[in-house]
């Protein structure tokens, strides 16, 4: 509810120009051992190993700057090293040991996403680009609980996101005390240096 403070990451809902959304992910692979915790909804990029990494992404910059997200982490598959069999987790647990694991990455560029704002957003905030506080997440649930910085909306290239719309529903609506936002990825500039947390397939250099 966007009367409570409840963030849940990014959850993909349909494509931009209201397209379906029909679930679809790539799998990534995640390095034996990485050592941080990937959770649900959860933006990440791709390490220069071709692996899958956390991304910081804040009010100007995703890490690495320069190449930018390739989406929101959906869970992983891997073979416990305790149990000895494959499974299937919401989250991948800091330092695992698995030589197969992998990552459901939503990586579609012209996805929109629900993200609960740290505080209130109005209308007049439509169409604007909006910081992410730093992903964070809860262990128990294996789910994301990074927000969107309410009062970050600006008209500027160096925010990661781009405010499509709102939530409406029983529950939900535009300028609720913690509103419930629709996002996309923000597009980098052609031939810019560091692409401000844009989407990394829409980087003309490459990863």
């Amino acid at each position: 509810m966007s009367a409570t403070a409840a963030p849940y990451g990014l959850r993909p809902v349909n494509l931009i120009g209201g397209q379906p959304y029909a679930g679809s992910t790539r799998l990534i692979k995640i390095a034996s051992g990485y050592a941080a915790n990937l959770f649900y909804g959860d933006p990440v990029y791709i390490y220069s190993d071709g692996t899958i990494n956390k991304a910081v992404v804040t009010t100007s910059v995703s890490t690495p700057s320069t190449t930018g997200v390739v989406g929101i982490f959906v869970g992983c598959t891997y073979t416990d090293p305790n149990l000895k069999i494959p499974v299937w987790k919401q989250y991948w647990p800091t330092g695992t040991v698995a030589s197969d694991a992998y990552a459901y990455v939503v990586d579609d560029p012209d996805v929109v996403m629900q993200v609960q704002a740290d505080g209130s957003v109005a209308q007049t905030a439509l169409g604007t680009n909006i910081a992410l506080n730093a992903a964070s997440g809860d262990t128990g649930t294996g789910n994301s609980t990074t927000s969107a910085v309410y009062n970050s909306t600006a008209a500027t290239n160096t925010l990661p996101l781009r405010i499509v719309g709102f939530v409406e529903s029983t529950t939900s609506t535009v300028g609720d005390a913690y509103t419930d936002l629709l996002v996309k990825w923000n597009m980098p500039n052609a031939g810019a240096t560091a692409i401000a947390g844009g989407h990394a397939y829409m980087n003309p250099t490459g990863l």
